[in-house]
């Protein structure tokens, strides 16, 4: 039995958990993004795959040319791009893995602090200082989202002194008082807050949920700070107020195309910080992700799978 690890792109899979305990079952890895027709050739056989997050999208007609697969994992719970209707049609059990909170909080602050202390355009600098910084203390952090990492960010702009308010579709003053949070309109949130950070589940309702009116009430010297999915922003028009100076900034960690092409506008913007989707790259959630997917196939391979992501009803 064949089982294909994807988009490996720093080629540690391996080293993340016992494949070797699969018994009967061969183990590549890819270390490079495939498109469908190159993807579709190096999983020809294969009746396992094992997909980093979204990095690989699997629609309906991309499963339907697999048919060997048996088995999809992906790491994490939640995989948006994975057709689990489809999957379910075609007899492909989709199982998801364990996962940390933590280090996209970590990364979110990273850019905060990138952004607000001009810690990139002063590190590869031959002069020595350039810029001036704002603070966060005193500040107004407006949190898009306020779940199980909202309120972590939350709990370090609090830490930092800063006045935190947050808005979700169905968030409660109650719920965001709980953290300590103020739950505001989202009109006065991207009026009145220095940093604006999503974190929000990208679905049908929230595509595109800031657009062009949103970042025009931002101030000026407010930045914006996307850690969770990039449909969740207009990037066209979010590029177009950072080329106007309408807002002081963006740190950016997911976009529309992944890996992001090295020709795009947003590489070349000099008020972005973009990281390449790290938001869930750390040692802890790579023992986590790999160690669960090696999980899932032992149990899966003794016919009683762990962590079967059900298709939506309907």
């Amino acid at each position: 039995m064949r089982c294909v690890i994807l988009d490996d792109y720093q080629d540690v899979a391996r080293s993340y958990a016992a494949w070797d305990s699969l018994d009967g079952v061969d183990v590549d890895s890819l270390t490079t993004h495939l498109e469908p027709d190159a993807l579709v050739q190096a999983l020809d056989g294969a009746e396992i795959v094992v997909a980093m997050r979204e990095r690989t999208p699997f629609p309906a007609d991309l499963l339907q040319r697999l048919p060997h697969l048996k088995l999809l994992v992906t790491t994490g719970m939640r995989n948006a791009s994975i057709d689990l209707q489809a999957a379910a049609r075609l007899g492909v059990t989709v199982c998801g893995t364990p996962s940390s909170p933590h280090p996209p909080v970590e990364l979110t602050w990273a850019l905060i602090h990138a952004l607000t202390r001009h810690i990139v355009t002063e590190a590869t600098s031959r002069a020595w200082q350039n810029t001036v910084g704002s603070d966060l203390h005193g500040r107004t952090l407006g949190l898009l989202g306020l779940g199980k990492i909202g309120s972590r960010v939350a709990a370090v702009g609090q830490a930092f002194g800063m006045d935190v308010v947050a808005w979700s579709p169905h968030l409660t003053a109650e719920r965001a008082g709980a953290v300590g949070v103020r739950a505001v309109e989202k009109a006065t949130l991207f009026e009145t807050s220095d940093v604006v950070s999503v974190h929000l589940v990208l679905s049908e309702t929230t595509r595109h949920i800031v657009a062009d009116a949103d970042l025009a009430r931002m101030k000026p010297t407010a930045h914006l700070v996307n850690t969770s999915r990039s449909g969740l922003v207009d990037t066209e028009v979010l590029i177009a107020h950072l080329r106007a100076g309408t807002i002081a900034g963006a740190g950016l960690d997911v976009f529309d195309v992944e890996p992001l092409p090295a020709d795009d506008t947003l590489r070349s913007l000099p008020t972005v910080v973009a990281t390449p989707h790290l938001g869930y790259v750390t040692d802890d959630n790579y023992r986590r992700f790999y160690g669960g997917a090696v999980e899932d196939i032992t149990a899966w391979l003794a016919g009683d799978p762990i962590r079967a992501l059900a298709p939506p009803p309907g």
